[in-house]
């Protein structure tokens, strides 16, 4: 019996196994993490835990939309891995520059220097990933992949 291969495109396969795989971690640990917080103790750090919590959307977001096929997928994928960029590059510059607006750490705070800087580099990863051949590839529906790359949707042209 024939082994299935996987789809050369897909995400779900290759180095993009180990980035799901690591966005899976993070939206456990940050779900269950920026809840308790917020449940717990939000007064003592409002502005840490809500940015705990923004964190954990975008995991999440992340996660759903690279694990999916598309074109849209895609681009929800470009937008949550750039926006996850920015936010730890702001928050964790912010951190640094006033210490005192974090009484407690967020998973962006010094770069994410608590997460050994995972936070830092997955997105760099995961966008490495996604605007690469094969990662552009598992973004493409299936009509968009059988298409040729002349754009002219398969018609020869008449001599």
């Amino acid at each position: 019996m024939r082994r299935p291969t996987a789809d050369a495109g897909d995400r779900r396969h290759g180095p993009g196994r180990v980035i799901l795989a690591l966005y899976l971690v993070f939206v456990i640990g940050t779900v269950s993490r920026s809840a308790a917080q917020i449940s717990t103790r939000f007064e003592e750090a409002p502005l840490a835990y809500t940015l705990s919590a923004v964190a954990a959307v975008v995991y999440v977001v992340a996660l759903v939309s690279l694990s999916m096929r598309g074109r849209r997928a895609w681009w929800v994928s470009l937008v949550a891995l750039s926006v996850e960029l920015a936010g730890v590059l702001v928050v964790g510059t912010w951190s640094y520059l006033a210490p005192e607006m974090f009484p407690d750490a967020t998973v962006w705070s010094h770069f994410g220097q608590g997460y050994l800087f995972i936070p830092l580099v997955l997105p760099v990863a995961g966008l490495w990933w996604l605007l690469s051949d094969r990662g552009a590839r598992a973004g493409a529906g299936r009509a968009d992949a059988a298409r040729p790359a002349s754009g002219r949707g398969g018609l020869r042209e008449r001599a």
